[in-house]
Order: C-alpha cells, then sequence, then structure tokens
C-alpha cells in the first residue's frame, strides 16, 4: 500500500485496531525517511492508546501529539492546538489516530475544517468477529454514521479480521470475504487486509499489510 497523501485518518468503532495500525503505518513511513507526527485524538478509550508509546516511539524519530500530564488519560475532548503546527509543516507527515464510535466522529469533526481535504486519505478499520460486525448491513450503517459525523469522506476500508492469538489464515479469509461484500455496499475500495505478527499467509483478495502488536497486554509484557 502506497499511504500519498499528508493526513493519513485512521477511525472506525471501538476495538477494531485502529491504534495498532496508525502505530505502524507511523513507523513504516519514518523507515522510509520521513518524518512523522502521530496525532493520537481517541477521547473514547482509557486503554489501548497511542499516546502510551510515546516514550518509546520518540525515540524511533515519531513524534506523539496528546495531552500530556493530569490530562494524558482524560475521556474529554481535548484537541492539542499543536497538531494543526504540524498540518501545516510540509516536512510532517501526519496519522491521526481517531476514537471509535460517535464521539470519536464528532473530534474528529471538529478539526475537519483545519485540515487540507485534498491531501487526506481517511482509512475506516473493522474487525469481522467485533459485535458491530454481525451482517453486513450493520457494518455499514456503522459505516455511513461515523462519516457523516466525522464530517470525512472514507476513502478505503481496511479488513483487520482477527481473533488476537488465536487467529489462524482462515479467519482472516472470512473477514476478506466480508469486507468484499461491504465495499461493494457502499461503493468505497479496500486499501488492504493487515497480518500481525509474521502470521503465514499468502495475499488472496486483497494487498496485505504485515503489521507488528505494539499495544501488548501485561500478561505478554511478562513473556
Amino acid at each position: 500500500m502506497n499511504f500519498t497523501k499528508k493526513i493519513l485518518i485512521f477511525m472506525g468503532m471501538f476495538g477494531s485496531g485502529k491504534t495498532e495500525i496508525a502505530l505502524n503505518v507511523s513507523r513504516l513511513l519514518t523507515k522510509k525517511g520521513e518524518r512523522v507526527a502521530l496525532a493520537d485524538i481517541d477521547t473514547v478509550s482509557p486503554y489501548y492508546r497511542s499516546r502510551d508509546m510515546r516514550d518509546s516511539f520518540e525515540q524511533l524519530g515519531i513524534k506523539i501529539i496528546a495531552p500530556k500530564g493530569k490530562l494524558a488519560n482524560a475521556d474529554l475532548p481535548i484537541i492539542p492546538p499543536e497538531i494543526f503546527g504540524y498540518v501545516e509543516n510540509p516536512e510532517f507527515r501526519v496519522v491521526l489516530d481517531v476514537g471509535g464510535s460517535d464521539d470519536g466522529a464528532v473530534v474528529l469533526s471538529s478539526l475537519s475544517s483545519r485540515l487540507p481535504y485534498d491531501n487526506c486519505e481517511t482509512f475506516y478499520v473493522l474487525n469481522r468477529f467485533r459485535p458491530f460486525n454481525d451482517t453486513v448491513e450493520n457494518a455499514a450503517s456503522h459505516f455511513f454514521r461515523l462519516q457523516e459525523k466525522s464530517r470525512m469522506k472514507i476513502n478505503y476500508l481496511v479488513n483487520n479480521t482477527n481473533i488476537g492469538p488465536e487467529t489462524i489464515s482462515e479467519t482472516i479469509d472470512k473477514g476478506e470475504e466480508f469486507v468484499k461484500q461491504l465495499s461493494e455496499k457502499v461503493s468505497v475500495p479496500v486499501a488492504f487486509t493487515v497480518v500481525m505478527n509474521g502470521l503465514n499467509r499468502e495475499p488472496r483478495l486483497f494487498e496485505q499489510l504485515e503489521i507488528k502488536k505494539y499495544m501488548l497486554n501485561p500478561w505478554e509484557v511478562e513473556q
């Protein structure tokens, strides 16, 4: 997948895995020699936020933009004003990690008037096995609602179907079939399928993006 726009936006329902993808895409861009700012505007979930990777990612040259200090874990729609400096800085690519559900889309809508619309790409991430996606019709309903509330056109779908460490190739296959149907229903193309932590799988319906899991659970850190 060639990420061609200056602003890359990752959104989706709660638990879709957009934060892992935003982190990995930011890392991919820095490996190509680009300067990257990752803006964490997830005001929905207190867990698995990209801001939790601030120290380790800034050592890799990725600037994490998020509230600091006592406000770091506040579930409030706080948007650090420095984000606009990076949006306007031609030397930086900007990745936006948007909170799940309607509240996250509303926060994005508050930024939309300040973003260079023609230089943005918005990716809608979904996991076939999350409860929001029990049918293609329900998945489409969430897609259209978040697109409307965010005031940003969604350009691509991302298949991030997985069941954690139990994921096998057939798990992802089911996700690709589901996302293919959703793509036809909402008339938006699929950008790629996500494969995590070295799972041995040949590309099938869509291009693959291999990612590393950065957001570890406590028991995974101890291993």
